[in-house]
């Protein structure tokens, strides 16, 4: 019989993906020029020890996927915290360079156990039928993330070196993530059983189940998106300065988390006829055309604001069909691995983006580069687009007479 993912179960770990994210990924770009001051290195190679981070950390995302399964995404989560909150003292005692990346890297390798992917396995192994739209839930919460520690991570460097923003960081983590991890423990033993979707006909599961071609479009298609949105953010509020936006720049990324949960609330609202494999589409393309609109438009600042608006609808999205797309397409057996895999050809990409939009920048200039990622965000969009002709294909004529 299935269980009802209690209501606490969903703030709580929508508190969790807030601290999560925003200690383990947001914070990283505003600490970089301090970070590079104190080790000795250029902010480019900062940049690029982020960069191999997030590779090892993609590598071990379809172990935790694995782990999740086995054990129970709950207590995954609860050694995760520890671990992260390890990872940052280390990462902040950390006496040189060459200490630094090592611990920077373990902080990108314990996030797999904490952040996203493990937390729709959460869901999906005690919400039972209400796992689609628990997802949307956590992801609304979620979505704060950004806009909560860019400026406080800000605020606190102010008063803090990097060095105790990290140690507080790691306190946050105990503090707050390891208690909701450990009580939702009690409730996540292992893996769901082999239930079908109950998004998708069963004879629409059992196609996509047999398709590696389906597999390989999702893998690419979130490959793709994972290095658009790495490539941006990470470089947000300085990219914005760059383009003539002065201070103002730090005032038009903060749009970009509220502009997340403007998309998932309407999602909530209006999208729940709308198949997941639409909506990957949908979430994809807005990130292309959020940056077309900065590159007609800047520096005129009505221009930024509406890309900042665009990208953060299409990351809110693309938040959601990360873990519903799987989930719609081939049900909950196995899902935890399935979106393990997911999870790391998505920071895979992640991983490169960050040094090589830096290089591009440096080289070719901020416009051209630009440019460059939002052709690569377009293909993103063909991936996902793939997908619903496949399964259209394999449905048959019924399947295309409505997106919805």
């Amino acid at each position: 019989m299935e269980s009802k993912l209690p209501v606490w179960t969903v703030w709580g770990l929508g508190a969790t993906q807030v601290i999560g994210y925003g200690t383990l990924y947001y914070a990283f770009s505003i600490l970089v020029p301090d970070i590079a001051r104190d080790i000795g290195r250029s902010q480019e190679w900062v940049f690029g020890a982020f960069s191999i981070a997030l590779f090892v950390g993609s590598l071990a995302a379809p172990v935790a996927g694995h782990l999740a399964d086995r054990f129970g995404a709950g207590r995954l989560m609860a050694t995760g915290s520890v671990l992260a909150a390890l990872s940052l003292c280390l990462t902040a005692f950390a006496p040189g360079a060459t200490t630094f990346a090592l611990g920077l890297a373990l902080t990108e390798v314990v996030s797999t156990a904490v952040l996203y992917a493990v937390a729709f396995t959460a869901i999906v192994q005690v919400g039972g039928r209400t796992a689609q739209t628990s997802i949307v839930h956590l992801t609304l919460i979620a979505g704060f993330a950004s806009s909560v520690f860019w400026p406080l991570t800000s605020w606190l460097h102010g008063y803090l070196s990097w060095r105790e923003i990290y140690l507080l960081f790691a306190a946050m983590n105990l503090l707050v993530c390891l208690p909701v991890h450990l009580a939702l423990g009690r409730l996540t033993s292992r893996s769901a059983p082999a239930v079908a979707a109950t998004t998708t006909a069963p004879g629409d599961q059992h196609r996509a189940n047999g398709s590696m071609l389906v597999f390989s479009l999702m893998l690419v298609g979130f490959a793709v998106e994972g290095y658009a949105l790495s490539a941006i953010l990470v470089h947000m509020v300085p990219l914005t300065q760059a383009l003539g936006l002065g201070a103002a720049g730090l005032l038009v990324a903060s749009l970009f988390g509220p502009a997340q949960v403007a998309s998932r609330l309407t999602n909530l609202g209006f999208g729940k006829e709308l198949s997941q494999r639409w909506l990957a589409v949908i979430a994809t393309a807005l990130l292309p055309i959020g940056l077309m609109i900065l590159l007609l438009t800047t520096p005129w600042g009505p221009g930024a604001v509406l890309f900042a608006i665009c990208f953060g609808l299409g990351s809110g999205l693309t938040s959601i069909v990360g873990g519903t797309l799987p989930l719609e397409l081939f049900g909950r057996e196995g899902y935890g691995r399935r979106l393990g895999w997911c999870t790391s050809a998505k920071q895979l990409t992640s991983a490169i983006a960050p040094v090589a939009m830096a290089v591009s920048m440096g080289g070719l200039g901020v416009v051209h580069s630009l440019w460059i990622t939002g052709a690569v965000g377009m293909a993103g969009a063909a991936a996902f687009l793939a997908i619903v002709i496949v399964t259209a294909a394999q449905r048959g004529p019924k399947a295309t007479e409505s997106p919805a």
